[in-house]
């Protein structure tokens, strides 16, 4: 999916939280999220990207609105652009640099160099879809994928909610035999697809909104609490050794975690990055 026109959103970074202004943007069918900080005034805002390409932007544009202002946002701190699609892109990819990631990896668009220390490349251009490795949650997953794999690299991967496919090709790069990714976004199959071909590996992407029924050696989800906690029977079920999930605040892993150990998976392990966390499970 291409954006000809897309509606640039704006509120400050103190009017919602990171997690409830990720859950309203994906309920409203984001492209993309950002955080943005000015270097001279040091304000922080939290910005979304929604396609326009519909026949009637301005309803679009009503139904944000109204979105945000139920949410509690002043409507004097909602500021709405519509960019064109060059300028959408530059803003996509202005912010995003190369980043190191665990204690190996090189997590990059292809805009960036290489690493030049020796670390594991991956090179991503996420399109429309999420995963660019910079949120706190998806790093917490990528440094379970690289300790799990170094120990014992997994036969089977399912990364469900795939996003960019990050997870699923870090794993493919790191030794697993094979991995499928999940996602019920079309432009997120799209780009796992890609992606994998841009690091020389090979898995499969499939388009569904639920677990498959078949055990795989490592299970990585990194979505949001409410749905992981929807999907704990379904999800467990796949589980042949190892789960990790992300997508946490910190106050909500204790819910998550008890729905899964519900279904029998023991808790081994929790990482936390800021507010945000992943908590790993085993048999």
């Amino acid at each position: 999916m291409q954006a000809s026109k897309c509606l640039e959103l704006r509120i400050p970074a103190d009017d919602m939280t990171e997690e409830a202004f990720e859950s309203l943007t994906a309920s409203l069918n984001a492209l993309g999220l950002a955080e943005e900080t000015d270097i001279d005034s040091a304000c922080t805002e939290r910005v979304a990207w929604f396609n326009l390409a519909g026949s009637e932007p301005d309803a679009e544009v009503g139904t944000l609105r109204e979105a945000l202002l139920q949410a509690g946002i002043a409507a004097d701190a909602i500021v709405l652009n519509t960019l064109e699609q060059q300028n959408w892109e530059t803003a996509w990819q202005k912010d995003w640099k190369a980043i190191p990631v665990g204690h190996n990896l090189w997590v990059r668009p292809s805009f960036c160099d290489a690493p030049a220390d020796g670390r594991m490349d991956i090179v991503l251009d996420p399109g429309m879809a999420f995963g660019t490795g910079t949120h706190p949650t998806t790093q917490l997953c990528l440094c379970a994928v690289e300790r799990i794999c170094t120990q014992q690299p997994p036969a089977t991967v399912l990364d469900m909610g795939a996003g960019s496919g990050i997870l699923a090709i870090a794993a493919r790069k790191l030794g697993a035999l094979s991995a499928l990714c999940i996602d019920m976004e079309e432009e997120s199959v799209e780009a796992c697809e890609a992606n994998a071909s841009i690091n020389h590996v090979r898995l499969e992407s499939r388009l569904d909104d639920t677990p498959p029924q078949q055990k795989f050696s490592l299970v990585v989800a990194n979505i949001l609490a409410a749905p992981l906690v929807w999907m704990a029977a379904e999800l467990s079920a796949c589980v042949g050794d190892r789960l990790v999930l992300s997508g946490l605040l910190t106050t909500q892993v204790d819910d998550v975690a008890a729905a899964y150990k519900a279904e029998g998976l023991q808790e081994v392990r929790r990482d936390t990055q800021g507010e945000w966390a992943s908590v790993e499970f085993t048999h």
